[in-house]
């Protein structure tokens, strides 16, 4: 087993309120791909409230950015999920119900093992994938860092 894991937040700017009929295509699939998600090898844990998502965190001042984190075995088992199973059809579909974003939207790092981010956390290593670009504190899948050796 290693002693890191991948953590990684991604956040999207909602078109509409999630009670609204823009917003019902991606509000009646969360159920499905949080299970999904939750099934999947390699996925520990995934950011989310008592009804089961995270789309009622309010985590910047705009209330239609949206939080999304989790935490995964190693790239690949994120990759899988994200680009290799259904969700894959959120990521086709996603300009339906978000804005294209033109900052930093998504950021990976590694967490010791059995580590937990909070939303603030996440936040940091976003903002910090945007002041800097990719490097070990803050990376993407497109120029992934492995993880820390030391």
């Amino acid at each position: 087993m290693s002693n890191y894991q991948l953590a990684q937040i991604n956040i999207a700017k909602a078109r509409d309120t999630m009670d609204s009929e823009t917003m019902k295509g991606f509000v009646d699939r969360l159920d499905e791909i949080n299970e999904l998600a939750d099934s999947q090898p390699g996925f520990i844990w995934r950011l989310q409230t008592e009804e089961g998502d995270a789309t009622s965190i309010q985590a910047f001042d705009d209330p239609t950015l949206i939080v999304n984190m989790s935490v995964w075995a190693d790239i690949d088992s994120l990759k899988n999920f994200v680009y290799k199973s259904i969700h894959i059809e959120l990521v086709r579909d996603r300009d339906a119900w978000f804005s294209k974003m033109l900052q930093a939207h998504q950021a990976l790092w590694w967490v010791p093992a059995n580590h937990i981010p909070s939303v603030e956390e996440g936040k940091i290593r976003l903002q910090h994938l945007e002041d800097n670009g990719p490097s070990e504190y803050a990376f993407t899948f497109a120029k992934p860092f492995p993880a820390s050796q030391s």
